[in-house]
Parts: structure tokens; sequence; C-alpha cells
């Protein structure tokens, strides 16, 4: 089996790969305190749990945009993880995938492995022109040409961090709950008009950027596919027209494949 584990800004998000299928799945909070022992229990019990058994596990991979977890992540692995392991721990950055995709941008050392591995993914799919669209903490569009070339993109706050600006910060707006869609674009009450901010008005600027981003990837209208992942995509994409896929699962399946090629 293979442990596939993505450490974001809010969750961490795992998988367990048996040959191509995705036998387990869990996401969790990132807790940037958390310890090597600490994240072993966890995983201990979750695998327990779901009746998996450690021993099988023989690949582990790694990607993550959190330093201050990422020592805690590596060690928590090389203690309890590593028995059976048929290679060593595979750390994903733009160092270690440099000879899979091209990396455009002028700082390529400051780009989310997240985003590479996700950039990777899509491609490995359509091998055409590509925005992937991650809704976690940030909102990023990533960039991929034909060619494999991952060309940057844009990063914007995320769908949480927008209501929790607008909770805290204006003293007459609540939290609300955007799981359940507005009545209508023109909210007649408070709550009603926030949800219809939020949900329409990312919606629309999904479609406005998508729009901008493919007149500069394709100049001369190639065909451009637009993608969304992450814990946020399902909820928006209803309101989008530009969106063509939602694959939560984007990124696991993606260091799946990125171990295999190694």
């Amino acid at each position: 089996m293979l442990f596939t584990i993505d450490v974001g800004n809010s969750h961490t998000v795992t998988g367990l790969f048996e040959g191509e299928e995705l036998i387990g799945q869990w996401r969790l909070k990132s807790d940037r305190e958390r310890t090597d022992d600490e994240l072993a229990i966890r995983y201990h019990a979750l695998f327990s749990m779901a009746g998996i058994d450690k021993s099988k596990i023989h690949g582990i991979i790694l990607a993550s945009v959190v330093p201050s977890l990422d020592a805690a992540w590596i060690s928590c692995c090389a203690k309890y993880f590593s028995a059976h392991l048929q290679k060593p721990l595979f750390v994903v950055s733009s160092e270690t995938i440099s000879h899979i995709i091209t990396i455009g941008t002028d700082y390529p050392e400051e780009v989310g492995a997240d985003r590479l591995v996700n950039a990777i993914a899509a491609w490995e799919r359509y091998k055409q022109n590509l925005v992937i669209i991650d809704f976690g903490t940030a909102i990023t569009f990533d960039c991929v040409s034909a060619k494999c070339e991952y060309l940057g993109g844009t990063i914007l706050p995320g769908i949480a961090i927008s209501l929790d600006a607008l909770s805290t910060r204006a003293a007459k707006l609540p939290r609300i709950d955007v799981s359940t869609p507005p009545e209508g674009i023109i909210g007649r009450n408070t709550i009603q008009a926030m949800k219809s901010g939020i949900l329409h008005g990312y919606g629309a600027l999904v479609d406005g950027l998508s729009e901008k981003i493919r007149q500069e990837l394709c100049p001369q209208g190639e065909p451009m596919r637009v993608l969304a992942t992450g814990g946020m995509a399902h909820l928006i994409a209803p309101y989008t027209t530009t969106i063509e896929e939602v694959d939560p699962m984007l990124t696991l399946r993606g260091l799946h494949s990125l171990y295999q090629r190694q």
C-alpha cells in the first residue's frame, strides 16, 4: 500500500492506495504544534478503525506547505511507518519533481508542493492547457501549458477567510453556513445577502478570472480546460459556467502518480 500525505494550511488530507485504488482517505486539522508521536497515535488509531495493517505500507509520499510540520511528519514516518518501505520517503518539492514538470516561475522554490502535484495530476489526465482552481485556505488558480509547463497563477483569500473577516470586522454580520443555497441573487435579509455574495460572488469571480487567464494563456484560441479541487470546490462549482470538473481527490491521485514515476 502507498501512504499519501498532503499537509495544507488548514487541513491535512491523507490517503492509502492499494494498487490504483484509493482504499482510505482522512481529513484532519493541520495543528502546527503536533509532534511526531502525536501524529503516529492519530494515524495508528485511524488505521486500526479501518482494519488496515500498517505493515503493508510499502511506500510514503509527502507534500507539505507547512514548514513547521515537515520535520514532525518526516520523523513520524521514519519512526513508525518505515519498517516495510520498499523505497525511502519521497518528499515533493520543486527540486525533486523538476524532471517531470517545467516550472516557469521567477522563483520555483516558492511554489507550493500541492500546486505542483495538482498541475502534474491534471496534465497527465488531459495533456492540454489547463487551469486548476484549488479552493483551500487560499484560492489558487494554477496555469499549465499543453507542454507540461507550470506557468504560475493567482492567489486570493479563501471562502472561510472571507466569511471570518465579515463576521469579525462587521458588528452586525453573523457567521453563516453557505452549504445551503440562497433563495436568489438579491438577498431579502442579511443572511441571504451574505450567502448570495459569497456563492454567486465567488462564482462570478471564478468565471471572470478564468476568462482573463484564457485570453493570456490561449491567445490563438487554443483549447483550455478548467478543473477544481479542494474542500470548498463543490460549493462554488454550481455557481460557475467555466468549471468543467470537480475532483476533490486530485492531490492524492497526483501524489500516487508521482510516486509511481520514481
